[in-house]
């Protein structure tokens, strides 16, 4: 069997199939964008695979840009970043519309987690694990965009990451396949809706393909080196969720993949994507990935680099020059085929046709519309709820929390305590900052009758232990201390990579110091990644991990403290003791000579000087009541249990179904998360929980790539976190 012919044959065995919306190919738009290529020139056909960026394109213009604007003109771009705004957009619009064949541009923008309305980061609404709100955020962040005359978001990025060194952890959806195809398609749906062209919606962008999640050392734009097995089986399916879902473009990555720049990757975008998926969207580059083949080595200049790049399927050049510059003169040559640039164009001018530009390019430039929607109060409200999902109760020593009415005085403490752009995280675009409700705003205007205090401590990132006598004495005076630490906004995200992800600064200290006044010390952390906090990890009373929460973050924080909001966040990624540990996963495989008892490790697979267990493990988070599993049975393909509210205030559990192959082919993970649901319950009720076992959810790639399950026993794990399973059984298949 031939390698492409293997290929194909896989086509449908990755990820979970799903409905596809927006993405059948429609006889009239193709008559259409046919139509129209017979007319193009080379030099127009090229245009349409070239994108600026507009930052200093809109307003008074300098002479240096003139030539830009004349190949706006001249038809010479196909497609605009960071031009936002109607009226901006309108103005560049027409710059393009004095073109000969009057083809419109796509106007694009990097709007990763809201537009005006900011939502949690990414991997924080994943602490949600809920695909509803997480719809519902994409949703109103398209409602927004598109009134602001945005076409197309470079959103979801579904990198599976194991390694919280890498600042872009922020932007996925952690470590797990499952969790993270999931949430894939739910990002998709609420951006693209129900079908493209709809003007609260926008072209969602899966990024990076692929396997820019594991990038070596966790250090950005690094190499990536793995096998085919892991490749096929962890960190694709959430690119084929997107697909199935009906991602209109993709995105490469700037890492090699087995020393081939996922930008040249033919055997990525050609033979998978395009080929054994038949995906039938377009390919951009990221920011310049395609000349940077160059100093990656694998192409001689820009020239060379424009020709691999194309011949291997990507299909856009964004920022890169090089297909503006070189890939008219590669088509003369021979070197790129007409019909690869052919069906490149065809496949930008497609996606153009079916967001209804050509019959009128100025639909998503409404002023009234754009007014109306970016001052939509209903936007903030599912701000607010979105938040309260996905903070994570780490701890809860004595149930601390929720704090009680009774406490008469409360001091809020920390360098983040009254923090405004830290809760917003990164990739902000168009936020407005002075409506961020701080930490401190929000626990002063849920805590009724009780006298709230305020001391900083220490500014970010808390280099200097000068402000800490003022803490310790407003600490000395109240019934219970609320410590707001963690990272600022910039520490994590794109270029934010870090050797070192411990707590910045002297916060610990900080927290020392509070702790030894003797009063309660919760702890509140905001953070775009798991951090390293053992101190505060082994004496806090309560942690709760807020992620950078939002424009609603306060109310939520306050929400969750006050017990308005009963916390039901599950960690979407393991949090490590040390960065030793790293990469670390729950999916961890076992080892020839495993670690069956942490008191007995000599020659195990172990450490000396640490355990092997994360300090938070994948799936954990605490609510404010107890759930009881209890009465597991598996009758033919249907495991089911119950599960009941054993506490005294109603709450929701994350109940969480895992597997291990016990003897495979391959050597299998300890666990696989195979299934998930939400279950809200009242305080005494009971509910039968079920899922189904088959074939397809106890299929992996073995190291021929063949999707498939084997005869033989597995083990069927349910719980609340991947490290506290509640009910186990086995199922035999024949």
């Amino acid at each position: 069997m031939t390698r492409q012919f293997k290929l194909r044959a896989l086509a449908a065995a990755i990820g979970t199939a799903t409905v596809m919306i927006g993405h059948a190919q429609d006889a009239q738009i193709e008559r259409k964008v046919a139509a129209l290529m017979k007319q193009m020139t080379v030099t127009e056909k090229v245009g349409q695979l070239h994108q600026l960026s507009g930052r200093q394109f809109t307003g008074p213009t300098s002479s240096n840009y003139a030539d830009k604007l004349a190949d706006i003109r001249s038809g010479k771009v196909g497609s605009m970043l960071n031009v936002t705004g109607v009226a901006d957009t309108r103005e560049i619009q027409a710059l393009a519309l004095q073109s000969r064949l009057k083809i419109p541009l796509l106007f694009s923008l990097d709007v990763i987690h809201g537009f005006r309305t900011v939502f949690p980061v990414p991997l924080g609404e994943s602490a949600s694990w809920d695909m509803e709100a997480i719809e519902l955020s994409a949703h109103i962040a398209a409602r927004e965009a598109a009134a602001a005359g945005i076409h197309w978001t470079f959103a979801p990025m579904v990198d599976v990451a194991r390694d919280p060194r890498w600042g872009r952890v922020m932007e996925g959806a952690g470590e797990d396949t499952y969790l993270g195809s999931k949430i894939a398609t739910a990002r998709v749906h609420g951006f693209q809706g129900k079908q493209l062209g709809a003007t609260d919606s926008v072209m969602a962008t899966a990024k990076h393909f692929a396997a820019y999640g594991a990038a070596v050392a966790g250090r950005d734009y690094n190499a990536v080196d793995m096998s085919e097995q892991q490749l096929f089986e962890v960190y694709l399916p959430p690119f084929k969720a997107a697909a199935d879902a009906g991602a209109a473009t993709f995105m490469n990555s700037f890492n090699t993949l087995n020393g081939i720049p996922a930008t040249g990757n033919a055997f990525l975008q050609r033979d998978i994507l395009k080929g054994a998926w038949k995906y039938k969207g377009f390919v951009v580059s990221d920011w310049g990935s395609v000349r940077e083949m160059v100093p990656h080595g694998y192409a001689a200049d820009l020239a060379d680099a424009a020709v691999k790049a194309i011949n291997a399927g990507s299909d856009m050049d964004m920022e890169g020059y090089a297909y503006s510059k070189h890939l008219e003169e590669a088509v003369k040559s021979g070197k790129v085929k007409m019909a690869t640039l052919d069906d490149a164009v065809r496949r930008i001018l497609y996606k153009k046709f079916e967001l209804g530009l050509f019959d009128d390019p100025y639909r998503y430039a409404d002023a009234a519309r754009e007014k109306a929607v970016l001052n939509d109060p209903s936007h903030r409200a599912a701000a607010l709820d979105v938040a309260q999902k996905s903070m994570v109760l780490l701890k809860n020593e004595n149930k601390l929390l929720p704090l009680s009415r009774e406490a008469k005085r409360i001091a809020v403490i920390g360098p983040l305590a009254d923090a405004q752009r830290d809760l917003e995280g990164g990739w902000v675009v168009q936020g407005d900052r002075a409506k961020v409700v701080s930490i401190l705003e929000g626990i002063r205007s849920h805590a009724g009758k009780a006298e709230v205090s305020y001391a900083q401590a220490c500014a970010s990132p808390c280099a200097s232990s000068e402000g800490f006598a003022d803490a310790v004495a407003a600490a000395a005076k109240a019934d219970v201390i609320v410590l707001a630490v963690g990272e600022t906004w910039d520490l994590s995200g794109e270029a934010k990579s870090r050797t070192d992800i411990s707590l910045p600064g002297r916060q610990e200290e900080l927290f020392a110091a509070l702790k030894a006044t003797g009063k309660p010390v919760a702890v509140v952390m905001l953070a775009g990644r798991p951090l390293v906090f053992n101190t505060i990890a082994d004496r806090a009373d309560a942690i709760l991990y807020a992620w950078f929460p939002g424009s609603e973050g306060g109310n939520a924080v306050a929400n969750v403290l006050f017990g308005e909001y009963n916390p039901s966040g599950k960690l979407p990624i393991t949090f490590p003791r040390s960065v030793g540990q790293i990469p670390i996963s729950y999916a961890q495989y076992n080892t020839g000579r495993p670690v069956t008892d942490e008191k007995n490790v000599v020659y195990k697979s172990a450490y000396i000087d640490s355990v092997n267990t994360p300090r938070y493990a994948f799936g954990h988070g605490l609510s404010y009541t107890d759930f009881k599993y209890s009465g597991i049975t598996l009758n033919g393909d249907q495991l089911s249990f119950d599960i009941a509210n054993t506490g005294k205030v109603a709450g929701t559990e994350i109940v969480q179904l895992y597997l291990r192959d016990m003897v495979s082919s391959v050597v299998r993970p300890l666990k696989e998360l195979k299934g998930f649901q939400k279950i809200a319950l009242k305080p005494g009720e009971q509910r039968r929980v079920s899922f189904t076992v088959d074939r397809e959810l106890l299929s992996f790639f073995n190291s021929k790539l063949k999707w498939g399950a084997e005869a033989g026993e597995f083990k069927l794990m349910v719980g609340s976190a991947s490290d506290d399973i509640r009910l186990e059984t086995t199922y035999t298949l024949k």
